[in-house]
């Protein structure tokens, strides 16, 4: 006190350095104030909180632990997704969104979107659209889930669609395209994989479809019944269950049990035994492995007269349900060819029904994605060893 009243009495003479430095000493002393307060609050809502707890302990710890108890069982499940600030910023957790999105025997369609196929006029809008064009396929929207793998691409879904999970990893970075084979897109190929072993371990079954399968008409009916595990192909002989099929990874349904959980477990495992491959490589591997039979999973593979692809066109628009823009690189090719078939697929909706059942119309399609320096069907399969 002595010292302030020092300066108070020197203010007589230098008024202007005075009020300088009592507005100083009343700064600090005024930010000790609000710190003691803020200590004293925090020490109060610690003692009121401790008593609550003794108080309550029975019921709370009850709660809590249940509390406890649901979100470690998801992150135990898929630890990525409520590890990573960014991911858990959702405004729903993984959860809420699959039972939003989900049909009455809890079946989601799931596709995945990158920042690179997220912008606009880009894959992801076209793949929107065959939906909206399709042949009573326009509801499936409301059952669609779009997980994306980087902020812009969250961003992006939110404002063009009503279901949208961000899967974000601090060591990834899925925003750019990810050339084939790249270590990139190994990484995001395997991701999925294990996103979708997640779903399933959760009770969900799905139909996983890449945002470059385009969406012409219910495929449900065309499912087989039996099945645990289904999958489109790059190529079909003719029978559903010969492994001999080339599956595609890009489109499957996957029914929830513990046939499936153990199979996408030793699917994404298998990545170890067969290392530098991706998905699709290593599932033409073990699709005939003892361990599938041990398991007892029933595996079909789908007829491309139905779910075809530039590797093997549908032909007949009459029954064709999806189109997947495989066999293509570059994603200038695959949104030249996607734009053509969606045209055809227009074109043909415009013909009066005798002209349809004609089978007058086929696609114009493949042209930017050109087959020509595709390995023959007939070519020896790859080995691992190669």
């Amino acid at each position: 006190m002595r010292r302030q009243r020092t300066r108070f009495s020197s203010a007589r003479a230098t008024r202007g350095l005075a009020a300088a430095d009592l507005s100083a000493d009343m700064l600090r002393e005024t930010k000790v104030l609000h710190l003691r307060r803020a200590v004293a609050a925090s020490f109060f809502f610690a003692i009121v909180s401790l008593s609550l707890l003794v108080l309550f302990g029975d019921l709370n710890s009850r709660r809590f632990f249940s509390t406890f108890h649901y979100s470690y069982s998801l992150s135990s499940i898929f630890p990525s997704v409520y590890n990573d600030p960014i991911a858990t910023s959702n405004e729903y957790p993984l959860e809420k969104v699959l039972n939003d999105a989900a049909m009455k025997d809890r079946t989601v369609i799931l596709t995945t979107l990158n920042e690179a196929w997220a912008a606009p006029d880009s894959i992801i809008d076209l793949f929107l659209e065959s939906f909206r064009i399709g042949d009573r396929t326009r509801s499936f929207l409301n059952h669609l889930v779009i997980i994306a793998l980087d902020q812009k691409a969250f961003a992006r879904c939110q404002v063009i669609h009503i279901h949208c999970f961000c899967l974000v990893s601090e060591e990834t970075d899925f925003r750019e395209e990810a050339y084939f084979m790249t270590p990139r897109y190994l990484m995001m190929m395997w991701r999925r994989i294990d996103f979708l072993r997640s779903v399933l371990e959760m009770g969900y079954n799905f139909v996983f479809t890449d945002a470059d399968v385009m969406w012409f008409r219910n495929p449900f009916p065309h499912f087989h019944v039996d099945a645990d595990f289904q999958i489109a192909c790059d190529h079909f002989t003719g029978r559903f269950d010969d492994v001999n099929n080339k599956p595609n990874g890009g489109f499957n349904f996957v029914k929830s049990n513990n046939r499936s959980i153990e199979f996408y477990k030793f699917w994404y495992s298998s990545r170890e035994t067969y290392p530098g491959y991706h998905d699709q490589d290593v599932l033409n591997f073990i699709k005939s492995h003892p361990f599938i039979t041990y398991i007892g999973l029933k595996m079909r593979f789908l007829d491309t007269s139905n779910f075809g692809g530039f590797c093997e066109p549908s032909r007949d628009l009459n029954h064709v349900c999806t189109m997947h823009a495989n066999c293509c690189f570059g994603l200038d090719s695959k949104l030249h060819d996607l734009r053509i078939m969606l045209q055809d697929w227009k074109h043909y909706l415009s013909l009066p029904p005798s002209l349809k059942k004609l089978s007058v119309v086929s696609w114009r399609v493949p042209q930017k994605c050109s087959l020509d320096s595709l390995r023959p069907h007939d070519a020896p399969e790859r080995s691992p060893e190669e």
